[in-house]
């Protein structure tokens, strides 16, 4: 048998092995205490379960977006090496002046304000 099949195989009766042990090994008796919410020793106030603010998704999707953007434009300094460098140029300024408009528009709408 070759040394590839027999680690496959040494790595399959394994990892076969943990799962099987990890099901019967631990022992699963929730009580009052386990199922309770934790906060700092006090009895919890009110439901642990609050929604996050719609805003915060949306900041983070704005920063994910000007995250991207940057790298979208990483490989701008070496687009003036190729045939037509106008072209990569107006690519980008594209690119910029559409997320620039999409910027200012959530601005103007309010989405950028946490207090109402």
């Amino acid at each position: 048998m070759s040394q590839v099949t027999t680690i496959i195989l040494i790595a399959i009766a394994l990892s076969t092995v943990l799962a099987i042990v990890s099901f019967w090994l631990p022992q699963i008796t929730p009580d009052y205490e386990k199922l309770s919410p934790y906060e700092c020793g006090f009895d919890p106030l009110g439901t642990a379960r609050l929604p996050f603010s719609l805003r915060f998704f949306l900041v983070a999707i704005l920063f994910l977006l000007f995250d991207l953007e940057i790298a979208l434009l990483l490989p701008l300094p070496w687009g003036d090496q190729l045939s037509n460098p106008l072209l990569t140029f107006m690519w980008a300024s594209a690119v910029l002046v559409l997320l620039t408009l999409g910027l200012i528009y959530e601005w103007l709408q309010g989405g950028l304000e946490w207090a109402e």
